[in-house]
């Protein structure tokens, strides 16, 4: 397979601010792989909400590193090119990858370091590989963060406790929620979520045995229909929650989990771990690792778990996608494809 050169077809915004009317088309270079390197030619990506967070100027001025920048972490597609020192793919391959805080997947082509590309069965399609990297494997971290085992054999009393945790999932129709559900009810938990009326069904579905309106008093109060206390929880809401709300839904050693922490957060984490506070919060940073997306990638295959998708669009209406995303009203992911039908 040839190596490709000259230009190709991107989508990317030259400043902060501006949301989906700042992202341009422009003809760019294609880029070439470094050393560990490999060049995917993309089939799809998927929209997160660090994409544009990151165009808001929450990491201002660090990130992103220069203008104008290409957006998309997560790349699904198939390696053209390896660069040097890269023997375990070879152009042909079907991958997933990462490349943060790089970005790079609103493109024809990208470029990912091999050490975070895994391979990609038939069985997954690009769309569903391009949801993981980012979204499912914070939901995995978040919830081996809390201590919840993603062995079943474990909550059915393997550890010697023959406990189920009780998992609570916020925001758990969304991209990192939706992920979150199917992992604790795999893991064998007790798994409540909150989520808007319209998506109550599809997080039963997921795995969910107690969903919960956030609109209605019982679902802002965090209140289990059944009385539990949550060991777990998995806050993955956009809008914040005051600690006074979570403190008294929790067990007597509970955790949340903050998958998009702020200042008020870390305040609270701090002063917990002064007070040697028995119910916690912690916030949560994540780096995804290659054996991550190879564990995600395989449960795909196997049909034991899915991601859930919201919309599709091709690179050429990407702002359609990134104004959905934006919106806070996706259920799961929003996918841009490449290569397809315009």
């Amino acid at each position: 397979m040839a190596a490709p050169s000259g230009t190709m077809r991107a989508v990317q915004y030259d400043r902060y601010g501006g949301g989906a009317q700042r992202l341009k088309h422009a003809e760019v270079p294609v880029p070439s792989p470094s050393k560990g390197e490999v060049l995917i030619r993309m089939e799809a990506t998927s929209i997160n909400r660090v994409d544009w967070k990151f165009q808001k100027g929450v990491a201002r001025p660090v990130m992103p590193r220069k203008f104008p920048f290409i957006s998309g972490f997560d790349l699904a597609g198939e390696v053209v090119e390896v660069g040097a020192g890269v023997c375990e793919f070879k152009p042909g391959d079907k991958v997933i990858a990462i490349n943060f805080p790089g970005g790079g997947g609103l493109a024809e082509y990208a470029v990912a370091s091999a050490s975070l590309t895994a391979l990609r069965p038939p069985e997954v399609s690009a769309a569903q590989g391009a949801c993981l990297p980012v979204a499912a494997v914070t939901a995995l971290r978040a919830l081996q963060t809390a201590g919840v085992s993603l062995d079943p054999d474990t909550a059915r009393g393997g550890d010697g406790t023959g406990r189920r945790m009780n998992v609570l999932v916020t925001g758990a129709s969304g991209g990192v929620g939706h992920f979150a559900v199917q992992l604790a009810r795999l893991g064998g938990h007790n798994v409540t979520a909150t989520c808007g009326a319209r998506n109550l069904g599809l997080v039963r579905e997921l795995g969910a045995d107690e969903a919960l309106d956030y609109g209605t008093p019982e679902g802002a109060a965090l209140r289990s229909p059944s009385g539990r206390r949550y060991d777990a929880v998995v806050h993955c809401a956009a809008a914040a929650v005051p600690w006074s709300v979570f403190r008294p839904a929790l067990a007597a050693a509970g955790m949340v989990v903050d998958i998009t922490p702020g200042l008020v957060a870390g305040a609270t984490a701090i002063l917990q771990k002064l007070t040697f506070s028995k119910k916690r919060l912690v916030p949560l940073l994540v780096t995804p690792r290659k054996d991550e997306m190879e564990l995600l990638v395989g449960m795909v295959k196997q049909g034991r778990f899915t991601a859930v998708i919201d919309s599709r669009y091709q690179l050429s209406r990407a702002q359609e996608g990134w104004a959905k995303s934006l919106s806070g009203h996706a259920t799961g992911k929003v996918v841009v494809e490449m290569g397809g039908p315009e």
